[in-house]
Parts: structure tokens; sequence; C-alpha cells
């Protein structure tokens, strides 16, 4: 015991034998996975960190959880995947042409929803006239609400330019779709031109944009949507008021 009371867990170096302390610690790293294992297999979406933090036992580390959780199921069938700031379950690469059999088509994005999605993805948070600006045509509100439809998507806020239009960026449901932990994971010039989707003739000066590293930040130029803004763009029910 300590001079305060509280009991010292000695842990045991490399080499060294492991007392029953050392086994008290293990076997609370391994109910702490057990746990976050049940808590991911039965969440139909990707479990953000927030939840895990107040489901998991005091004091458990998040991140030393899930990785240990990772670690276990890195050979198996399912995988465990980070998805922005949340963990899921998906099938191992190796294996996903089984699942793809079964899969149901789903209906394919127009050429012109393929590059405005691209767009966003590099260049977020990205506004509808910089969109335009970029491919050099203009951007159909149709092919804005196809992707929004998708999930893939979101308004972000409103830039502080005259008009206040909105800005566009990436979901987490995005990231989990194309298997991506995070934004910065993005393709990078390089690995677009061996995929053939870029030319190798592209101009010298070329570059592709880095996106931000955090998407739930808004920009210094960016304010919040409200809910007044929500009404506006049609994406929250008026209140009515009382007399």
């Amino acid at each position: 015991m300590s001079e305060t009371g509280a009991k010292v867990i000695p842990f045991a170096l490399d080499g060294q034998d492991e007392g029953p302390e050392r086994q008290v610690g293990r076997f609370d790293l391994a109910q702490a996975v057990r746990i976050a294992e049940a808590i991911v297999f039965a969440s139909a979406e990707p479990v953000s960190r927030k939840t895990l933090d107040a489901r998991l036992p005091d004091g458990a580390d998040v991140d030393a959880v899930m990785e240990e959780v990772r670690r276990q199921y890195q050979s198996r069938g399912v995988n465990l995947v980070r998805v922005g700031d949340a963990w899921a379950f998906r099938t191992a690469g190796d294996l996903s042409f089984l699942m793809s059999r079964d899969a149901v088509q789903q209906k394919k994005l127009s050429r012109a929803a393929l590059e405005v999605l691209a767009i966003i993805a590099y260049h977020q948070p990205v506004t509808r006239a910089e969109i335009e600006e970029i491919r050099g045509v203009e951007t159909s509100k149709g092919t804005i609400d196809t992707l929004m439809e998708s999930s893939w998507i979101r308004m972000r806020g409103r830039r502080r330019t005259p008009g206040r239009p909105v800005t566009y960026g990436t979901t987490d449901a995005f990231l989990d779709h194309f298997g991506l932990e995070e934004i910065r994971d993005l393709p990078g010039i390089d690995e677009l031109k061996g995929a053939g989707l870029l030319s190798p003739r592209m101009p010298s000066n070329f570059a592709v944009p880095q996106p931000p590293s955090d998407l739930d930040l808004l920009a210094d130029d960016e304010d919040e949507l409200t809910d007044i803004d929500l009404e506006e763009l049609g994406l929250l029910t008026p209140r009515v008021t009382e007399d």
C-alpha cells in the first residue's frame, strides 16, 4: 500500500515474472476489449469515440482498447477499421469479393456527380460557385442533392462573403464507403496518376490540394448553420408561434 492508502500495481518488465497484480491489469484490459467488441458489433453504424468513452469502464484508454481489438481481428474474416473518429467492423479486404456476389446493385453516379464529389473532398469547405469555377461548367442542384441523399456530403456552414453561400464538405459515411480512416488518406497526385485518373502530361505546376485535418472545425471564414439558416434552406420546418 502507498502512503495515501491507494494500491500500487507494479508491472513486470520484459523477461521478468508476472505477479498477480499484473494479471489483474491484464484482466481489466481484456474485459474492456470484450465490452468494446460487443458495442461495435451490435451497432449498425460506426461507433464514435464519445460513445465508447461513455460506455467503457472508468479510466479505460479508448485508443489502447480499440488498438487491441484491431490487433485481435487483423487476421480474421472481419477487421476493425477506423472511420474518422469512430470504429466499425468490416469484411476483410481480401474477402470482399465474396460479398459482392449478393450485393445490391447501386445506382452509379454520373460523371458530373463524381467530379463534384472529388472537388468537395479535396477542396472542402467549398461553395457551389467555387465548384463551378473549378469545373468550368454550371453545377445543377440535382447533382448536389444526389450527393446529399447518399450521405457522402453535407452542408458545413455559410461563407462570410456577400450572399453568405453554403459551404459543403464530406461526411464519415464518405470515409466509410471509400475505406478511409481520415480525409488526409485521400490519394495524392502520384497515386492518381498511377491509377490512370490523371494525365501524365499534367502542367508542371498542377497540385492536388490538401484537405483539412479536422472536418468538424469550421474554417476562419465560415459561420455555423443556425436554425434560421436551416429553415431558409428548407432543412427545418419553420416554427409556428402562438398568438
